[in-house]
C-alpha cells in the first residue's frame, strides 16, 4: 500500500472552513500546488468572512454556504461540486459544537437534556455520517483519497478516566463508530479511499477557548501547528489505515 500521492492535482473539501482548524485547512491547502481546487463550507456569512475574503484573492477556492443538519443542503452542496469535477481526493469534516451561549457540557448527569444531547449528535457526528453518503460518487475513482473526520480524544471510550462533557463525549464516539463502519462500505465501493479520525490535540480556538486553563503552552497548539500535524498524517495514511483513529503525532488512538 503506497501514502497518499503527492504528483497528481487534487481537489479538496473542507466543510466547517468558517473559523478554526477548518479554516486554517483551507488556508493550508491553497498554499498546497497538489491542490488545484479547494472548496470550503460554511453555515453563516457573517461568522466566516476570514474565509469569504479569501475568494479575493484565491481563485482556486470556491466558497459554498451549508448547513450539516440540513441533508438536502448537503446533498445540495456536492452537486455544486459535482458540476465543475467527477472526482474529490481530500475531505475534511472540521464541524463540531462542544459550547454556544447557554449550551455547555456537562459536568453531571443533572445537567443533561435530552435536547442537548441531540444537538451534540446531529452536529458531531450525524453530520459527518451524511456526508460520507452523499460525497461516495466522487470517491468512486482509481486515484488514492482520504475521507477525515475531527475526532476528540475525549470520544475514546477507552481512555474515558475523568467522565463528564456527556454530549460531546458520546456524540465524538458516535461519530468514531459511524466513520468506522462508513470504512468498511467504502472499502467495497470506494476502495481508494481512505477513511480515517483524527484528534487534533488541544488546539487555541473558539472551541477550546473556555477550557484552556492548565493546559500547559507546549500542549496548547496554534492552528497552524495543528493542521500542519494532522496533514502530515494523513499524507501518511494508507488503505491498511482505513476506519482507525489517530491522534495528531500519527500514533492510533484506542476506542
Amino acid at each position: 500500500m503506497t501514502a497518499i500521492s503527492t504528483e497528481m492535482c487534487q481537489t479538496a473539501l473542507v466543510v466547517g472552513a468558517s473559523q478554526g482548524i477548518g479554516l486554517g485547512f483551507v488556508r493550508q491547502l491553497l498554499q498546497d500546488d497538489r491542490f488545484e481546487r479547494v472548496y470550503g463550507t460554511y453555515r453563516r456569512p457573517e461568522s466566516a468572512q476570514g474565509l469569504l475574503a479569501l475568494t479575493a484573492r484565491q481563485p482556486r477556492l470556491t466558497c459554498l454556504p451549508m448547513d450539516v443538519t440540513d441533508e438536502d443542503a448537503i446533498a445540495a452542496m456536492i452537486g455544486q461540486i459535482q458540476a465543475h469535477t467527477l472526482r474529490l481526493h481530500r475531505a475534511v469534516y472540521c464541524v463540531g459544537v462542544l459550547h454556544d451561549g447557554e449550551f455547555q457540557p456537562e459536568k453531571s448527569l443533572r445537567q443533561v437534556t435530552g435536547e442537548n444531547l441531540l444537538r451534540s449528535f446531529q452536529t458531531n457526528a450525524v453530520g459527518a455520517a451524511l456526508l460520507a453518503k452523499h460525497l461516495m460518487p466522487l470517491f468512486k475513482h482509481d486515484q488514492p483519497s482520504v475521507l477525515a473526520a475531527i475526532s476528540a480524544k475525549v470520544g475514546s471510550i477507552g481512555d474515558n478516566r475523568l467522565g463528564g462533557w456527556y454530549g460531546y463525549r458520546a456524540s465524538k464516539a458516535a461519530l468514531n463508530m459511524l466513520m468506522k463502519t462508513t470504512a468498511l462500505e467504502y472499502a467495497r465501493r470506494c476502495p481508494q479511499t481512505t477513511v480515517a479520525l483524527l484528534h487534533p490535540g488541544t488546539t487555541d480556538t473558539r472551541l477550546s477557548a473556555p477550557f484552556q486553563r492548565g493546559v500547559p503552552p507546549e500542549k496548547l497548539f496554534s492552528v497552524e501547528r495543528t493542521v500542519a500535524q494532522l496533514m502530515t498524517v494523513m499524507d501518511g495514511l494508507t488503505l491498511a489505515d482505513s476506519g482507525e483513529f489517530f491522534s495528531w503525532d500519527g500514533t492510533r488512538l484506542p476506542w
